[in-house]
C-alpha cells in the first residue's frame, strides 16, 4: 500500500514514479512502459513551451481518449500551463462556451471537431503534432499553483470551472491509491472520461504507484467485459449507469476473474446493483464512494462495510476532512441531518473568474474544524450514525416538499429500483395545490409493471412518500458525465 505522504509535488512528477520496463500506458497503437511515458510528457511539453504562449496559459483539449489527452494533463503542467480538458460528448455550442470562459489560447482536437467550432482568440491545432523538438525535464512547480480547470457538467446552468492546484491533484492521486490499496500490478480500464474528475483520476492515482491505465472507449457493455478479459484488468470505475448496462447483459464465457476491485461515483449504489455485482464478480471488492468537483471526493465505504451498510457514503478519505453541519453552524450530533462540509488540502481553489458562485460555495470552515481555513458547503444533505458512518440524504434543491415533509428523493429511489419492476427510477417534486408538491417517478421502462409496483410500494414506503404518478422512458436522459440529468427529467414532468 501507497504511504500516505502529505507532502505533494508537481504534478508531472507521476510519470516519474514507475520502474523502466513496467507498463504505465497501454493504447491501441502500442504500450508505453514508465521510460516511454516520462520521456513523451517532456517531448510534448517542450512542443508546448515552443507554442508562444505566457506561463499560466489555458491549453484545451478536446479528444476522445488518445495518447494525447492522457498525456496532457502531466505535459501541460510540466510546461507551466492550465490544462482544461473538454468532454469528447459536448457539442460545439458547449465547447466555445468553454473556451471562451477559460480564456483558452490553445485547443488541440480532431479535424473533424475543429471544423465545427467558430472560437475566436484561440489557436485550433489538430492532434496530429510534430513533437519533434526540445523536452523539457520534470519541473520545479509551486505545488500551490494552478494546474487544471475542470468544468462541471452544467446540468444546471452553464458550466463552472473548478480551478485545482498541483497540490489538489498529486495528493488526490495519493488518497485513493491508497485507500483502494492499488499496487504496480494493478492495471485499471479507464471507461470514465478524462475531463471528469474521477475519470482523471484514474490515470494519476494508477502511475503514482507505478501501475498500468488501459484507457477505453466503449459501444456496448460487452466490449468492456471483453476489454477485462483481454487486459487482465483488476481495477474497474464506474457510475451506476454503468453497473446497469453490465448487470444487464450476460457475459457468457467471457471470463472477469482477474477483476478485483469495482469502484462507484457519481450516483448511489443501489441493495439492487450491489447483490448484482457481488454475484456477477464474486473476486472483487465494491468501493461505494461520493464526492464533487469542488472538493474532488468526500467519503468512501470499506468494502467490509457495503453488505451491512449498502445506503452508507462511509467516512473521510485520507486527506480529506468531512463534517456535517447544523444550520446554526455547530456539529450535528449522531443520527442528525446537517448539511455536509469538506475542508482541507483537497478543496479546490474556487470557480475560474466567478468570484460571486466562489463566494457562495467556498466559506470558511466552522470553527470547530481540525483544519481550518476555506472548506467546500456542498449544499447536500447527510446524516452520520454513532460509528461514524455516513449516509447521503439528498441535495437541499432537490428534497421533496409535501405535506409538511422533508422527503428524500433518493429514498424513494431505492425503494423503487430494490424490487426490480424497473433498474432506474428519479423521484421528483412537482408544484401541487394540495401537498405543496406532488412526488413524480421517472422510470425506465414501457409501463407495464406499474401496478406490481405501486403494490409494493405500499407496503415498504408511508403514504406521504408513495408516488402520485409515474412516467415511463426506454431510456433516462444523462448528461455528458453519464449521470442522470434531473434538470431535463424535470422538464419531462411538467
Amino acid at each position: 500500500m501507497i504511504p500516505l505522504d502529505p507532502v505533494p509535488r508537481p504534478l508531472d512528477h507521476l510519470a516519474l514514479c514507475g520502474r523502466s520496463g513496467d507498463p504505465a500506458l497501454v493504447m491501441r497503437d502500442g504500450t508505453l512502459d514508465f521510460t516511454g511515458l516520462e520521456a513523451q510528457v517532456g517531448t510534448l511539453a517542450g512542443w508546448l513551451a515552443a507554442q508562444d504562449l505566457e506561463p499560466g496559459d489555458r491549453v484545451a483539449t478536446w479528444l476522445p481518449k488518445t495518447r494525447i489527452a492522457c498525456l496532457m494533463p502531466l505535459a501541460a503542467a510540466r510546461a507551466g500551463f492550465v490544462h482544461v480538458p473538454i468532454n469528447p460528448l459536448l457539442k460545439h455550442l458547449q465547447v466555445q462556451h468553454i473556451i471562451s470562459d477559460s480564456g483558452a489560447r490553445l485547443l488541440i482536437t480532431q479535424a473533424a471537431r475543429a471544423k465545427t467550432l467558430e472560437a475566436d482568440g484561440v489557436r485550433i491545432v489538430t492532434e496530429e503534432l510534430d513533437l519533434e523538438g526540445a523536452t523539457l525535464p520534470p519541473s520545479d512547480a509551486d505545488p500551490d499553483a494552478l494546474a487544471a480547470l475542470l468544468y462541471t457538467s452544467g446540468s444546471t446552468g452553464r458550466p463552472k470551472g473548478v480551478m485545482l492546484s498541483h497540490a489538489n491533484l498529486w495528493l488526490g492521486a495519493i488518497s485513493v491509491a491508497h485507500y483502494l490499496r492499488l499496487g504496480p500490478a494493478d492495471r485499471v480500464l479507464g471507461v470514465l472520461p478524462l475531463s471528469f474528475d474521477y475519470g482523471q483520476n484514474q490515470l494519476f492515482s494508477t502511475w503514482a504507484v507505478g501501475a498500468c491505465v488501459v484507457p477505453f472507449d466503449y459501444l456496448l457493455p460487452r466490449d468492456v467485459y471483453r476489454a477485462i478479459e483481454r487486459e487482465r484488468i483488476t481495477t474497474l470505475a464506474g457510475v451506476p449507469q454503468l453497473w446497469t448496462q453490465l448487470l444487464d447483459i450476460d457475459p457468457q464465457d467471457i471470463d472477469t476473474r482477474s477483476l478485483k476491485r469495482i469502484t462507484n461515483s457519481g450516483g448511489a449504489l443501489t441493495r439492487r446493483l450491489i447483490d448484482g455485482l457481488r454475484a456477477r464478480f464474486p473476486r472483487a471488492d465494491i468501493y461505494p464512494m461520493y464526492g464533487l468537483t469542488e472538493a474532488f471526493r468526500s467519503t468512501y465505504l470499506e468494502p467490509s462495510l457495503v453488505a451491512d451498510h449498502p445506503d452508507s457514503i462511509g467516512r473521510a478519505i485520507p486527506f480529506a476532512e468531512v463534517m456535517i453541519v447544523r444550520p446554526d453552524g455547530q456539529r450535528a450530533a449522531a443520527g442528525e441531518p446537517g448539511e455536509l462540509v469538506h475542508a482541507g488540502p483537497l478543496v479546490a481553489q474556487g470557480y475560474w473568474q466567478d468570484p460571486e458562485r466562489t463566494a457562495a460555495r467556498f466559506r470558511p470552515a466552522p470553527a470547530w474544524s481540525q483544519s481550518g481555513g476555506m472548506a467546500v458547503w456542498s449544499g447536500d444533505t447527510a446524516v452520520a450514525d454513532a460509528d461514524g458512518l455516513l449516509r447521503f440524504v439528498g441535495r437541499d434543491d432537490e428534497m421533496i416538499k409535501s405535506s409538511g415533509n422533508r422527503i428524500s428523493p433518493n429514498e424513494i429511489e431505492e425503494a423503487i429500483t430494490a424490487g426490480g419492476e424497473t433498474s432506474e427510477a428519479v423521484a421528483i417534486g412537482v408544484p401541487d395545490e394540495r401537498q405543496g408538491q406532488a412526488i413524480v417517478v421517472v422510470a425506465k421502462g414501457d409501463g407495464s409493471a406499474e401496478p406490481a409496483l405501486r403494490e409494493r410500494l405500499r407496503r415498504d414506503l408511508p403514504n406521504f412518500m408513495q408516488p402520485a404518478r409515474y412516467i415511463w422512458l426506454a431510456e433516462l436522459p444523462r448528461n455528458a458525465n453519464g449521470k442522470l440529468d434531473r434538470a431535463a427529467l424535470r422538464g419531462v414532468t411538467s
